[in-house]
């Protein structure tokens, strides 16, 4: 989002009191995302306070992900401070709701047949914490992409594991690549955790090569990859482009990676991991979101031995384990031959519908990307005046920013629910808010 000018001035006479001062304007939405903070000197001379006072509130708040850095330009708060906030706007009544990435309820299981015919016991204290049956079907789930599966844990959802993975190997300051354009909330979790992002672009098959390579010689500690389904740009991997992130990664057998599978079966594409066992760190999350439904809040991981440990033993501190009735809510869905024909069924729906829109905007001269998942993304040069021009055509989308490290201007257009007689619509209403001018032919 484009920087604010903000009439806010932090207080206070220490630095613990102007981060306290600062989270609560975040909080209380009299400091938006993007609002540009005083500069250091600035503020010490407003406060009559020591400019090594200001740097450490504004590098505390950073540690917290509640402030980035802009070099020059300053400090800002972030996109998605980790704070409680006003919610957003929704979307004008009438309009087509397009700046998700969920599902299709309708090519979703119905959850209460069942639930109806769920066998359900309380899990007390002391029990096993993970269904012996849910990792026996994950096990040979991941065996049959390759994915070594001697060690497994549940989490509650991709983040969570994502989250709990990082923790476990990661401390503020670390580097890590990210791909740009990346999932928002992995941008907004790594810089909540105070790591550094190290920005790796992607075309169709998956992270650049030589992007890679740099962040690893860049001293990236860690890498999150999408295999498939990569949310906004719909990469996935291919095995010449693992291959060659293979042999990178080889020179850095201590660099953690992470694969993000959040799509699973309804990506539309093979699954092909980076990971296995002759890497030191890795996991691969599968979350079960996409195809049985995103209140499910489930995801299986497969990693080294260490890392299930460390995560598994952090839950054990917290939330303890996930809940048993979704374990066998999943465990049943997953075993049924009818929810398995429909996971088929929305595979192949969202494969036509991303394809059908590339070519509907591909008449009108238009390049879009979306070789996989729920998503496509198209390049432009200016992304607000679009946003606008669709919402007043109908058409809610998401502008780029949110999504983009260094990567170049776009829209993210979430085509899960996206019906076919609707693309031709749709393209036509993005070439009317698109002059010529204003088209991008690249990402």
């Amino acid at each position: 989002m484009p920087n604010q000018i903000s009439h806010y001035t932090p207080r206070g006479r220490h630095a613990n009191e102007i981060v306290a001062d600062v989270e609560r304007a975040i909080m209380c939405g009299e400091l938006r995302p993007g609002a540009q903070l005083p500069t250091v000197r600035a503020l010490a001379n407003e406060l009559l306070v020591s400019p090594t006072t200001i740097a450490a509130a504004y590098r505390f708040l950073g540690l917290r992900g509640l402030v980035r850095s802009e070099g020059r330009r300053g400090t800002a708060v972030s996109a998605a401070p980790p704070v409680g906030m006003r919610a957003a706007s929704a979307v004008p009544a009438g309009a087509h709701n397009l700046l998700t990435g969920n599902p299709d309820a309708a090519l979703l299981p119905n959850l209460c047949q069942h639930l109806q015919h769920l066998k359900l016991a309380h899990r007390l204290y002391g029990e096993a914490t993970n269904l012996p049956d849910l990792l026996a079907l994950a096990t040979r789930d991941f065996a049959a992409d390759g994915i070594a599966a001697d060690h497994l844990a549940v989490v509650a959802g991709a983040l969570d594991g994502v989250e709990r993975v990082l923790q476990a190997h990661l401390r503020p300051g670390d580097n890590i690549a990210i791909e740009d354009p990346g999932y928002p909330p992995i941008i907004d979790l790594t810089s909540a955790l105070g790591l550094v992002p190290i920005s790796v672009r992607v075309d169709d098959f998956g992270p650049l090569s030589e992007d890679f390579e740099a962040a690893l010689r860049k001293g990236a500690k860690a890498a999150i990859v999408t295999p498939r389904a990569q949310n906004p740009f719909g990469s996935a991997l291919t095995e010449v482009r693992a291959r060659e992130l293979r042999g990178l990664l080889k020179s850095y057998p201590a660099v953690l990676v992470i694969e993000d599978d959040h799509a699973g079966p309804v990506a539309s594409a093979a699954a092909i991991t980076l990971s296995g066992a002759r890497r030191d760190r890795w996991a691969v999350i599968r979350s079960v979101s996409k195809w049985l439904g995103p209140d499910l809040r489930l995801a299986l991981m497969a990693g080294d031995p260490l890392t299930i440990s460390r995560v598994e033993g952090r839950q054990g501190l917290g939330t303890g384990w996930v809940s048993h009735i979704l374990q066998r809510l999943v465990l049943a869905l997953w075993s049924d031959r009818k929810v398995v024909a429909l996971v088929k069924k929305a595979r192949e729906t969202y494969a036509a519908r991303r394809l059908t829109l590339v070519n509907a905007l591909a008449k009108h001269n238009i390049k879009a990307y979306g070789y996989s998942g729920l998503t496509v993304w198209v390049p432009v040069t200016e992304e607000l005046s679009v946003v606008q021009n669709l919402m007043q055509a109908g058409w809610a989308v998401a502008g780029g920013e949110r999504y983009r490290i260094k990567s170049s201007p776009a829209i993210r257009i979430g085509v899960g629910a996206l019906r076919t007689e609707e693309m031709a619509s749709l393209a036509g209403a993005v070439a009317h808010g698109l002059s010529p001018a204003h088209r991008s032919h690249s990402a």
